[in-house]
């Protein structure tokens, strides 16, 4: 699998930002099929950067309402990966 295809997107939002500062830790959406294995390989080769440790989670989408109509936001996963000492993305870097 293409690496670009299992990581989707950076997760930027404040809780992300405080674990960068305090955990050296990085959150990405990443394709519901991936396990920890390749996401921490896609990880590497993306931001060629050392990976210690890989977590991951199903978020279940919120059911939304629109008037009378019901919906459903999709479902997905988040990893939340933590890099060596010294390591740092800068995508993140002003953020």
């Amino acid at each position: 699998m293409n690496p670009y295809e299992i990581v989707k997107r950076p997760m930027i939002t404040e809780k992300s930002t405080i674990q960068k500062e305090t955990n050296n830790q990085f959150s990405f959406e990443v394709d519901r099929k991936a396990n920890r294995v390749e996401i921490r390989h896609a990880i590497e080769r993306i931001f060629n950067v050392r990976v210690v440790k890989v977590r991951t989670m199903q978020v279940k989408g919120k059911v939304k309402r629109v008037g009378r109509v019901l919906g459903k936001r999709r479902d997905w996963k988040k990893a939340i990966v933590t890099l060596a000492g010294g390591e740092n993305i800068e995508f993140f870097e002003g953020v």
